[in-house]
């Protein structure tokens, strides 16, 4: 899939990142798609709304989307990298493609994606980065708690990287 095909999926994610938050969640957002571009399903990480650690944004528009016999095809779109166990959802239903809004602030599992024959699109979006970049320096503990990680005594380091 070429960037500006990738592009156009990516509204969808930015949408569900911005509710989630809104409703003082982590602004990670994912659709996903089937092979004709038509939506299947949205979501976004609602660890904190609905204090469930499992509710990831790529688990929620997969969810969303219902149950199919194949996901051969389809595209999961996220405005941050997949985690390790997003990532391992991505692989174990076969999902063909996954569009990444930006990976500077956490890098997750693309390239184990990547190596096991998932298509890997990184957008390096400006605005996924953002969005995570303000919420990182707002919330620091509640990012480091996403991710899996205790923030070091002092805090955490600034990880939203350059823009």
């Amino acid at each position: 899939m070429d960037l500006e095909a990738a592009r156009t999926l990516l509204p969808a994610a930015l949408e569900e990142a911005r509710a989630g938050r809104a409703e003082g969640g982590i602004p990670i957002g994912a659709a996903l798609f089937d092979a004709a571009g038509t939506l299947l399903g949205r979501g976004r990480n609602r660890r904190v709304q609905d204090d469930d650690p499992s509710t990831h944004a790529e688990t929620a528009a997969f969810r969303a989307a219902g149950r199919r016999t194949t996901y051969a095809g389809t595209t999961m779109v996220t405005t941050l990298a997949p985690c390790w166990y997003c990532s391992g959802l991505i692989r174990q239903f076969g999902i063909s493609r996954v569009v990444i809004g930006e990976v500077r602030t956490f890098e997750g599992g693309q390239e184990w994606l990547a190596g096991h024959g998932v298509e890997v699109v990184v957008l390096d979006d400006a605005e996924c980065h953002a969005l995570l970049g303000e919420f990182i320096a707002a919330e620091p503990g509640l990012w480091a708690e996403d991710i899996g990680v205790a923030p070091p005594p002092g805090g955490l380091p600034d990880t939203a990287g350059p823009d």
